[in-house]
């Protein structure tokens, strides 16, 4: 039963009505990461009376997130964000179904947790995941509503959207044929982002999953939209059409099989998982380095370690000298790569250097 005076303002507009109330109800969308772009699209949808939201995150609410990701509030600090969106969204909207997914999406489970869902929002913030996501929605034929953001700037289009003809529509391998290397695009926690700027662009990606729902106005596929929030200037893309420069896993084994996370690579560094972590830390010549910024959380006290920021390495690289082996870590894994990578630069001396994979965010789960 559709609550008309919940959803009264939006009923009356042209083209909506209780048809248009009802395709929402019936409608089942996939949000991926409930970050800074997350947030809103979810607020929106769950506002709207989107019948089903999904919501994948294996992160926890930290002090760090509450400038963008205006849905928790410091009591969430430390918990799941995909149980304490769900929990904040079901005191929004009761009359809707919400289901939270607190882990990793991976290629191990992305085919059967997408496939259960009509749209999928990709709101994740690195690029392994982002084509991970884009594959799956080839496969599965689902269309992908995507945006990204950086500083001052956020871009969205929509992928895979099928048009008249029934063929589908670009895709995000056809924007971003070769993945970009971890040094080349720094994420948010290392170049910063303007706290409002998510809220626009999670805001412009919940209006194309309502368009893509109810079936009005035009929905942003086949163009990618820029937006500056220091100018306010706002640009229009128009994406080419499928290009030959790339491969998608064309079926379910070789998706599967597929390495999501090439573009992470180090050369002449690894990964090192928490079981091997622990073992290692018995070595005298080992240096563990935590490439956080300072007062990050959580405090970390379970192992000796030193605390250099990430933009800070190259001007302190002297003081690895007398360490044989180097173990960075942050909270995510990413940032950890990327100064085991810019090390390893330094050193070609056989130094063993290694990023702790998953961060603090996976140490336990690898134990």
């Amino acid at each position: 039963m559709i609550n008309s005076e919940r959803y009264h303002r939006q009923m009356i507009l042209p083209g909506m009505g209780i048809e248009g109330q009802q395709k929402l109800s019936n409608a089942k969308v996939l949000v991926i990461g409930a970050g800074g772009l997350g947030c809103p699209v979810l607020q929106y949808l769950a506002a709207a009376g989107t019948g089903k939201l999904g919501i994948v995150d294996d992160d926890l609410v930290s002090l760090s997130n509450l400038h963008r990701q205006v849905l928790y509030s410091v009591a969430d600090i430390g918990k799941s964000k995909a149980t304490s969106a769900a929990s904040k969204l079901e005191a929004l909207n009761p009359d809707i179904e919400i289901i939270p997914y607190p882990f990793r999406l991976t290629n191990q489970n992305a085919l059967d947790t997408i496939s259960g869902y009509d749209i999928v929002v990709d709101g994740s913030d690195n690029f392994g995941t982002r084509y991970m996501v884009n594959d799956a929605c080839v496969i599965l034929g689902k269309p992908l509503v995507y945006g990204a953001i950086s500083k001052f700037e956020g871009q969205m289009t929509v992928f895979n959207m099928p048009g008249k003809d029934g063929q589908s529509g670009v895709n995000y391998r056809d924007l971003f044929p070769v993945p970009p290397g971890e040094m080349e695009v720094p994420n948010c926690e290392d170049a910063g982002v303007l706290g409002v700027l998510p809220g626009i662009i999670g805001a412009s990606m919940a209006n194309e999953v309502l368009k893509i729902i109810i079936g009005f106005g035009v929905v942003s596929t086949g163009k990618l939209l820029t937006f500056n929030a220091l100018t306010n200037s706002t640009y229009e893309f128009i994406l080419g059409d499928h290009s030959d420069d790339y491969i998608v896993p064309g079926n379910v084994d070789a998706f599967m099989q597929a390495n999501y996370d090439w573009n992470c690579a180090l050369p002449g560094a690894g990964e090192i998982a928490g079981k091997d972590f622990f073992k290692m830390l018995q070595n005298p010549g080992v240096m563990v380095i935590d490439v956080r910024n300072r007062g990050e959380l959580p405090i970390v006290s379970r192992f000796k370690h030193v605390n250099i920021p990430l933009d800070e390495l190259a001007d302190r690289a002297t003081e690895f000298t007398h360490a044989e082996t180097l173990i960075f870590f942050c909270k995510s894994g990413q940032r950890s790569r990327q100064a085991a990578g810019l090390i390893n630069e330094k050193f070609r001396d056989g130094k063993l250097i290694y990023s702790l994979r998953g961060g603090l965010n996976g140490l336990d789960q690898q134990l």
